[in-house]
């Protein structure tokens, strides 16, 4: 793979990168009018859509950073993007052009005030694995194995811009007015600096290794705070596959069983147990050994829970108060998706959807075992999201609903219902995370 000899780190310089890449975009909507001309009105729009997904990845990828960060964080929301751009930026998952060797050593001396070789017996200045905010390298210390995670020059600084940049788009697509926006906003701009300081995340990733080390089938590396900065971490190099590639070739139902398990128990003892969550539980995440156990991996985006925000929302996901109609209400309310400021049509329009959503959403919860290979289950979420997304009253309405908790905890369970899915988990104990308190 290419890679990148440096990265534009000023307002202007990362600014002018997007304004070039609009430019791009707009050029291809030009294409798409000649194309509508002489070709079905689908088969323009795909094209349209494949092009602007390219021509938006290849841009953002140069930037890395909160950017591209906002584009792994989308192709998680299969329900909203069109296909092309869910492939293309879940391409930020894992795999994006790595800084050039001569520019690792440049970062890693200004970030740690040494050479690597000074560090480690051997550096390898070759990434392994690049991503949005960093990338790793193989190195050795005393015979054992590390991996070396450096964090890209200017993402930290430049958080702030990059997402003031990228506020229109995300405003459009997701229906978001004027008024109260911030607060969205200012929540992803606190998660993203919190993923920056690669101390915290140390400290984040050995507090979740000690609290969920006794759930079966489920492994961590070691982190070496020794050999780790604001913007290095130094931890056990893991071996294993991503999991979006054990789940392209696997055919053992019962590995598939045993991993799902292991996944599902990870996520409800920490949100249950623990009150805060690995919010980030994309493939790119998780390893599967050659045992078959699940290693996870990046504790840079952890989530925690507030009580006012946790007892209202899994309320909610039992059928018993969903259906019972003021009681539902009155938790819409408690969860900031109804306003006082509503319509009358509003509060029949949400109430309604949101009745839609949840119903069908919380399913797993009310069952002992669920099935999480149904396609039937997932094709109906899918096509949910893709009718609400074009209806048309709801886009002549304040998209602004929901707690700020919701950005997270929400992209927690699509992510993880993704992840259940692709590993075809069946049979999976809804609540076994009880028995290991």
């Amino acid at each position: 793979m290419k890679t990148i000899d440096s990265i534009p780190t000023s307002k202007i310089q990362r600014a002018t990168k997007l304004v070039s890449t609009g430019a791009k975009v707009g050029v291809n909507y030009l294409k798409y009018y000649g194309d509508k001309l002489v070709n079905t009105e689908d088969a323009a729009k795909e094209r349209l859509n494949q092009n602007n997904a390219a021509d938006i990845y290849n841009g953002l990828k140069q930037l890395k950073g909160s950017a591209l960060k906002v584009a792994q964080m989308l192709s998680m929301e299969k329900s909203i993007l069109p296909q092309a751009y869910v492939e293309k930026f879940s391409l930020a998952q894992f795999s994006v052009p790595p800084l050039s060797p001569p520019l690792v050593i440049k970062t890693f001396k200004k970030y740690f005030g040494k050479h690597p070789d000074e560090l480690f017996d051997t550096f390898n200045a070759t990434s392994v694995n690049a991503a949005s905010i960093g990338q790793v390298h193989i190195a050795t210390k005393n015979g054992k194995k590390l991996a070396v995670k450096i964090q890209y020059p200017g993402v930290a600084e430049s958080i702030a811009s990059d997402l003031a940049m990228v506020k229109p788009i995300a405003m459009s697509m997701f229906n978001i007015k004027g008024k109260d926006s911030d607060k969205y906003f200012k929540e992803v701009e606190h998660k993203l600096v919190e993923e920056t300081n690669y101390i915290l995340e140390v400290a984040q990733s050995k507090e979740i290794s000690k609290a969920c080390a006794h759930i079966s089938n489920l492994k961590f590396p070691k982190y070496y705070e020794e050999l780790s900065s604001a913007r290095i971490i130094t931890m056990d190099y893991m071996e294993g596959e991503h999991l979006s590639e054990f789940t392209a070739h696997n055919k053992d139902q019962q590995k598939a069983h045993r991993l799902g398990q292991a996944l599902w128990d990870f996520y409800m003892y920490q949100i249950h147990k623990l009150k805060k969550v690995h919010a980030d539980p994309h493939p790119g995440n998780f390893l599967i050994s050659e045992k078959g156990e699940l290693i996870a991996l990046d504790f840079g985006c952890m989530k925690s829970i507030p009580l006012e925000f946790y007892t209202p929302y899994f309320e909610l996901a039992l059928p018993e108060n969903i259906n019972n109609r003021k009681y539902f209400v009155n938790k819409l309310y408690q969860l900031e998706i109804l306003r006082e400021d509503d319509s009358k049509e509003e509060l029949e329009f949400f109430t309604d959807m949101f009745h839609e959503m949840l119903s069908l959403f919380t399913q797993p919860f009310h069952q002992e075992r669920f099935n999480f290979s149904d396609e039937t289950f997932f094709g109906k979420i899918a096509e949910l999201g893709e009718r609400y997304s074009k209806n048309t009253d709801l886009r002549k309405m304040n998209g602004n609903r929901g707690s700020k908790h919701f950005i997270y905890i929400n992209r927690t369970f699509f992510g993880l219902y993704n992840l259940m899915f692709d590993l075809k988990a069946e049979n999976i104990k809804i609540n076994n995370y009880l028995r290991l308190s």
